[in-house]
């Protein structure tokens, strides 16, 4: 894997909407005013790419233009990192645009730089992994640089400092605190805090013992639910398999598989409807592995784990369970393709390498 280096102070990161065009809403301007106040405050220098704020309307509409402000942000030399503005649920259609231009495809593989975001952002991801850059499954703009809290997540804070550094070795640590999602992002709601409860439960671990180690691999469940089906597009199932998106079995191997569950929280009976979808192509059958993210809001936190006991069959499958990524809030850095060890008795996840260059 191709590894992009961690940024430094004065470097320039683009901010992209990939899917979902709600950054460039009136109702959001507030969120966009202290997101790029926030971002100023890390000594980087943002640049919200063109197409970035012309709307959800627009943006649903020309997947071409989202595609292009990514491949701009590519070739622009003095950008180094890229930040999502949020998910949504049709980042599949800017595929085509960015697959089959070899320019593209170049100057990822040639100048890699540092792309955080989740959820829908899946999509990029393993786009990325297919192209062979690591890319980090993390904070994106909305959720977590524009938190309308006085401050960032203490935990998310943390976390988004990491993309400074480049230890040899780090660990992924459960947070002390977790919160719940707003119920209001209006303006009125900027300097409130959110609701916080201890964490009482800290990495639970589903099945196993001792450790298991492997790359990392996987995003939102919905996602890869979503590309492997034709459950919410009919084109979806047959443009990913088109740019062959979701790695094949092989790739799966040995790998450590990291899941977690969308804000649309799925009922128990949807959840084990999607498990089984990886279940029947056999993945839960090679991989080392798995880490799942905490629910957000700790909906269905129990219900969940009955249905991992159930479906997963394979009861030599270690599963470590409540980790701070994903959907839930505060969340950590999951890094695409690095090398990992999670050691089940002590509870801990532990990165073997570097994740930059």
């Amino acid at each position: 894997m191709i590894k992009p280096r961690s940024l430094k102070k004065g470097d320039k990161v683009a901010v992209v909407s990939l899917s979902s065009g709600i950054l460039g809403e009136d109702f959001v301007k507030h969120q966009l005013d202290l997101g790029l106040k926030r971002i100023r405050e890390f000594g980087l220098i943002p640049v919200v790419m063109p197409n970035a704020l012309k709307g959800i309307e627009y943006l649903k509409n020309h997947p071409e233009d989202r595609a292009q402000d990514l491949k701009d942000a590519f070739y622009d030399k003095s950008i180094k990192g890229i930040i999502c503005a949020i998910g949504g649920n049709d980042t599949y259609r800017t595929l085509p645009y960015l697959l089959e231009d070899k320019d593209f495809i170049n100057s990822v593989q040639e100048d890699p730089k540092l792309f955080t975001g989740f959820s829908d952002t899946t999509i990029n991801h393993l786009m990325f992994y297919k192209l062979g850059m690591v890319t980090f499954y993390g904070p994106n703009f909305l959720c977590d640089l524009a938190e309308l809290d006085e401050e960032m997540l203490p935990y998310t804070r943390k976390s988004f400092l990491k993309f400074f550094e480049n230890n040899n070795e780090d660990f992924i640590e459960s947070s002390d605190v977790w919160y719940e999602e707003r119920k209001d992002f209006s303006s009125k709601a900027l300097g409130t805090s959110r609701v916080k409860h201890l964490e009482e439960k800290g990495y639970e671990v589903l099945q196993g013992k001792g450790k298991f180690n492997g790359r990392l691999l996987g995003g939102c469940l919905e996602s890869l639910y979503n590309m492997l089906t034709q459950d919410r597009y009919e084109d979806e199932k047959a443009i990913c398999e088109k740019y062959g998106l979701f790695p094949d079995l092989d790739e799966w191997k040995n790998k450590i598989l990291f899941i977690e569950t969308c804000e649309e929280k799925p009922t128990p009976e949807k959840f084990e409807k999607e498990l089984i979808v990886l279940k029947n192509r056999g993945i839960f059958d090679v991989i080392s592995g798995i880490i799942v993210g905490k629910p957000q809001d700790e909906k269905y936190y129990n219900e969940y784990k009955e249905v991992y006991n159930r479906v997963i069959e394979n009861k030599n499958l270690p599963i470590l369970y409540n980790v701070n990524f994903g959907h839930a809030y505060p969340r950590c850095i999951i890094p695409y393709g690095i090398e990992a060890v999670v050691d089940l008795d002590k509870k801990e996840i532990k990165l073997k390498e570097a994740m930059f260059e």
